[in-house]
């Protein structure tokens, strides 16, 4: 299969610690030995703190977003370094350098790409673009919920959803300050449009991310308990 999956620098790059990266990249081989792999990392707090600077210096928006792709890169970088030969040595910075880079066979790891898209977006454009077999956005809650379950302890989860309830519930958590959608509405629209197989999960723990490609390609049941996250179908 080719596996594009979307980390979230919240989850890969919380405190820059060194092991997480090795762990991550330790799984994502494993996974590249059956698999093609192309990974999206986000910025996380250090983009958010970077992008907050720059908004007190009075930077415009479009700044703001080059200055979170580029901390993207520095994550991206970040992991293929723990990838070690196993990764191409670049992040790609376009769609077509991707494709390129995947002819290498080497896992393929990049950031954002241009200003108003998030790296959930890049990531949902770039599976649609290599018509990829699978796409898993790793985020810090185990799926997608009816309501904000940070906001709402009895908010409910989804195991399976289509792509237009997933796109209702984020425009719903969208819509209420300070609520933090499981995925943006761009990468909501570009799932629903390319029909792509899609689960959104809980990446805190890099072996979450292994198990529910398991369970994808041997079609079995969570593997120790673990929760595949939600389903999207198309």
């Amino acid at each position: 299969m080719l596996i594009v999956l979307s980390i979230g620098g919240s989850i890969l790059a919380k405190d820059l610690d060194p092991e997480r990266f090795r762990e991550y990249a330790d799984v994502l081989k494993k996974l590249a030995q059956d698999h093609k792999i192309l990974i999206v990392t986000g910025g996380g707090v250090a983009a958010r703190h970077y992008i907050n600077t720059a908004r007190q210096l009075g930077a415009n928006e479009s700044v703001c977003d080059f200055i979170g792709i580029d901390v993207t890169r520095l994550n991206a970088q970040l992991l293929i370094a723990a990838l070690g030969n196993a990764a191409y040595p670049e992040p790609p910075c376009t769609y077509r350098e991707a494709e390129f880079a995947l002819v290498s066979g080497k896992i393929v790891v990049m950031g954002g790409v241009i200003p108003g898209q998030t790296t959930d977006a890049v990531s949902a454009i770039l599976a649609e673009y290599l018509n990829a077999n699978l796409l898993v956005i790793a985020t810090s809650v185990d799926g997608v919920y009816s309501e904000d379950p940070n906001e709402n302890p009895d908010a409910i989860k989804f195991h399976t959803m289509t792509p237009e309830e997933l796109i209702n519930v984020v425009m719903r958590t969208e819509m209420k300050a300070g609520s933090k959608s499981p995925v943006d509405l761009l990468a909501a629209k570009i799932i629903q449009r390319s029909g792509m197989k899609t689960i959104i999960l809980d990446g805190s723990k890099s072996e979450n991310i292994a198990n529910v490609i398991l369970q994808e390609n041997v079609k079995s049941e969570p593997v120790d308990g673990v929760s595949i996250g939600t389903r999207i179908i198309c």
